[in-house]
């Protein structure tokens, strides 16, 4: 009886989240802010490398669209990531993902890069958003569409959700593409973020052309052979 009432305080509290308080109890994700207009949920990955781009998604979907297992990218692990994945592309109404290289965020700083990089993205969809979603708290108005930014919002909405699938899987595919040539740093597992092995190996071989020179790239750490 205790643990039935747990469970219904937290499906209480946790209200805007789609979490797995049960093998069979899911909460939705939203579909829709405004419930009228045509909605693009946008999300970058990549803001916190130390090597690689910066990738942006944007998705549109409908009503008819299923969430499935469709969440936060951050809380699935690599195969449910890659099977959602498919189902995002056959199924939203439409997406589209751009990338930055290191050298415009180093230009530009991560967060303008970021946010340019959603815009980029947003550039290649056919249908017109009349509302753009966004992961976050900052964002620079884009081509007249009013947007809504959304903390947590990859917990939030479904679309966001979706482009936040896509962006990360994008990105680790291209983090592992590398990895073959730069195999040193354990892009493979660490995607170009700041692990101790991403460490040792700058300490060791230095920064190549996919580091980005404006993060902080030389770090005072023993090199285990």
């Amino acid at each position: 009886m205790k643990s039935q009432n747990l469970e219904n305080m937290l499906n209480t509290i946790l209200s805007n989240y789609w979490v797995t308080l049960h093998p069979l109890i899911v909460m939705p994700l939203k579909k829709s802010f405004s419930k009228i207009y045509i909605e693009a949920g946008c999300d970058e990955v990549g803001r916190g490398c130390l090597a690689g781009p910066v990738v942006a998604a944007a998705v549109i979907v409908n009503k008819k669209f299923k969430q499935n297992l469709v969440n936060d990218s951050k809380t699935l692990n690599y195969k449910t990531r890659q099977s959602l994945d498919l189902y995002i592309r056959e199924n939203a109404v439409e997406f589209a993902i751009a990338e930055l290289p290191p050298a415009f965020i180093d230009e530009h700083n991560i967060l303008n890069a970021s946010i340019h990089a959603m815009h980029l993205a947003l550039d290649q969809l056919q249908n017109r958003p009349e509302l753009i979603l966004v992961d976050g708290n900052r964002f620079h108005p884009y081509n007249y569409i009013p947007h809504q930014c959304v903390i947590k919002g990859d917990s939030k909405y479904l679309s966001i959700a979706a482009a936040s699938i896509l962006a990360k899987n994008y990105r680790d595919n291209l983090m592992i593409k590398l990895h073959d040539e730069f195999p040193e740093y354990g892009w493979n597992t660490n995607f170009g973020y700041c692990t101790k092995t991403h460490q040792r190996a700058l300490k060791k071989y230095g920064p190549n052309i996919h580091h980005r020179r404006s993060f902080r790239l030389d770090y005072d750490i023993d090199i285990e052979e």
